[in-house]
């Protein structure tokens, strides 16, 4: 399966509370269709010390993975959440704006 979204990627949130916000990709999941967002999609999770591990206890914000589907890589070149397309140049396949057909680094 081809990466159209890859780590390091600018995205732009389509759903949920956060539309319209842009971050940037921490982790990508592609098993699982999923992808972590940098500062957003935050829950809260309440951690009960354990016995030998030390742990951090208390209550943790992190961020959730979100579906893949509902974030739109955005192109450096027009700066507009965009479809990913691929091409062949110089015998590497390259991701390509579907907008601006241009190369997406």
């Amino acid at each position: 399966m081809a990466a159209r979204v890859k780590k390091g990627d600018t995205v732009e949130i389509l759903w949920g509370d956060e539309k319209g916000e842009r971050a940037t990709v921490h982790a990508v999941m592609p098993a699982e269709g999923k992808v972590i967002v940098a500062g957003r999609n935050i829950i809260k999770k309440h951690q009960r010390p354990t016995g030998q591990v030390r742990t951090q206890a208390g209550i943790i914000e992190r961020e959730a993975p979100m579906r893949l589907s509902k974030v739109a890589p955005v192109c450096r070149n027009c700066d507009r959440p965009t479809r990913v397309g691929f091409r062949m140049e110089d015998g590497r396949k390259v991701r390509v704006c579907k907008r601006c057909d241009e190369v997406m680094a």
